[in-house]
């Protein structure tokens, strides 16, 4: 090898070495990890179960989401560009969900849509923390908080004020002192015990007894038995919609009678299609949303859904819809930002919404108020 040779290889070899470094060091949703072009689709995921036990809140979301993108897209999409969504099926399954979460990365999705599963979310974090793909999430334990990922938002409020809420009337309003809980030991389980039993706490009432059931467990019949011998005036649900609506038809099996209160899972139609209608009849539910008719916009939004799909709407719909909006309003305001530029964006967003007005905090939380509802006849509405 001639002088030059060396000489110019190792220039080059130099050159490559502070490229590799400078890549390296950059930090997440840089622009080394933007997504995106300038022209063509602008390319946004839906992440949510689509099979197994949880599919119905999958479904619920990709039909939100889809409805906002389709009104984006008769209206031109994003600066002449169309909107391209694509739905994924986590299974409900952290690992599922991680494995998607570096298909966004390579696929060049610029941002996603989901999970409504708080654990999936939580696993998915770090990798779209790390390709910067902002994430708005319909889950609502307070772990999503604790991430701390300034690419994880929230569509509605965190455990903690749909808890707080329910404490609020349970104890002062219906004057409750005996309550008893029943939670699984998942991720949204968990999070909903904890921030329960810290609202009973601040009230100065100690649960009568607190039962813990793992996600996948069917028969509930011992734990069920230690609430009956409570006499509970109340019951506190911190678990999905299919669980959930088993322990309450094992209760009323067993001859409990107290009402159950819970917050999002048991204000839509699986939970009460699973308990039985009668069974699910004077449930408590604290909510964000409690029903298509509570004004000119979700009325609009359910004639749109049932337009669309032939179905009613509920609050996952609702929560997907809002969720999407958010990513596509902070799109157009950033003239189709990727990374941390669209993360800043959406946290800029104010967005009046179908749950209510969001402003986003440094916590990704943009929404933190829920109302009181009781299902009568089948229907969730206001409580009196």
């Amino acid at each position: 090898m001639n002088v030059r040779t060396r000489s110019t290889s190792t220039m080059t070899a130099a050159a490559l070495g502070v490229l590799l470094a400078a890549t390296a060091c950059s930090a997440p949703g840089d622009s080394g990890s933007d997504k995106g072009s300038d022209s063509g689709p602008i390319k946004i995921a839906v992440v949510d179960a689509q099979s197994g036990q949880l599919a119905s809140l999958g479904d619920w979301e990709a039909k939100g989401a889809k409805l906002a993108v389709s009104e984006w897209n008769k209206k031109g999409g994003i600066n002449g560009r169309k909107i391209e969504l694509t739905v994924f099926d986590d299974q409900g399954d952290p690992t599922t969900g991680t494995n998607i979460a570096r298909k966004l990365d390579s696929g060049n999705y610029i941002a996603m849509i989901g999970t409504a599963e708080s654990a999936v979310t939580v696993a998915m974090a770090p990798t779209l923390k790390a390709a910067g793909i902002p994430n708005i999430t319909s889950g609502q334990a307070t772990a999503l908080v604790e991430v701390k990922s300034p690419f994880l938002f929230l569509n509605g409020p965190t455990s903690t004020t749909y808890d707080s809420t329910l404490a609020e009337y349970l104890v002062t309003t219906k004057k409750f002192k005996k309550i008893a809980m029943i939670s699984n030991n998942g991720s949204y389980g968990k999070g909903e015990h904890d921030a329960f039993t810290a609202a009973l706490k601040e009230k100065g009432i100690t649960p009568v007894t607190d039962q813990v059931v793992t996600t996948d467990q069917k028969d509930f019949s011992a734990s069920l038995s230690r609430i009956r011998q409570s006499k509970p005036d109340a019951i506190f649900l911190g678990s999905e919609e299919v669980e959930a609506g088993l322990i309450v038809k094992q209760a009323r099996d067993l001859g409990i009678t107290a009402p159950f209160a819970g917050a999002a899972p048991q204000g839509t139609p699986v939970f009460i299609d699973t308990a039985g209608e009668a069974n699910a009849e004077n449930t408590i539910v604290s909510s964000p949303y409690l029903s298509n008719d509570t004004s000119d916009a979700s009325r609009a939004f359910a004639q749109a859904y049932k337009t669309a799909y032939g179905k009613d709407a509920e609050l996952h719909g609702a929560k997907a819809y809002d969720g999407t909006n958010i990513v596509l309003t902070a799109l157009k305001n950033s003239n189709v930002a990727t990374g941390k530029k669209l993360a800043e964006a959406i946290r800029a967003t104010k967005y009046q919404g179908l749950l209510g007005d969001f402003n986003y905090d440094e916590t990704g939380v943009g929404i933190f108020r829920t109302t009181i509802g009781v299902i009568k006849d089948g229907e969730l509405s206001a409580a009196e």
